[in-house]
């Protein structure tokens, strides 16, 4: 579950949330376990994206690099508009992770990216196994 989630929240592609509602349909783990785990690895994952955002300005130009500067300002056109709340919807896909990767970029501080971020990963997990629950 961590590595689905952590790599879930860089920027490669990959599903947590199906992982999570297989392993709680499989009913072998705690549900609060799945959550937490789901939770702190996507956080961690988004972490990493913010600080290779604090680094982009280095590599933007190589060609290996996996955001072009339209994306980029993309991103920073709609941070610089919503501010740090919008670190709220970094669970969404697509604009998620270039969202986590902007707030590095403008030099959002670590402590309110880390908490914003946790509580919004937090919050998707949450939801998605009450939804589980409720329909199962």
């Amino acid at each position: 579950m961590f590595v689905a989630a952590f790599v879930s929240a860089t920027l490669l592609p990959a599903q947590s949330e199906a992982v999570l509602v297989a392993l709680v349909a499989e009913g072998e783990h705690s549900p609060w376990a799945l959550v937490a785990t789901a939770t702190v690895g996507n956080t961690l994952g988004s972490t990493l994206n913010w600080y290779l955002g604090s680094l982009a300005h280095r590599f933007l130009h190589a060609r290996w690099f996996p955001i072009s500067e339209e994306k980029l300002r993309k991103a920073e056109a709609w941070y610089h508009r919503y501010g740090r709340w919008s670190l709220l919807l970094s669970w969404v896909p697509v604009i998620g992770d270039p969202l986590t990767f902007a707030a590095g970029v403008l030099r959002e501080p670590f402590a309110s990216f880390f908490s914003i971020t946790c509580a919004a990963k937090l919050l998707r997990y949450l939801v998605l196994v009450g939804l589980y629950f409720a329909v199962c």
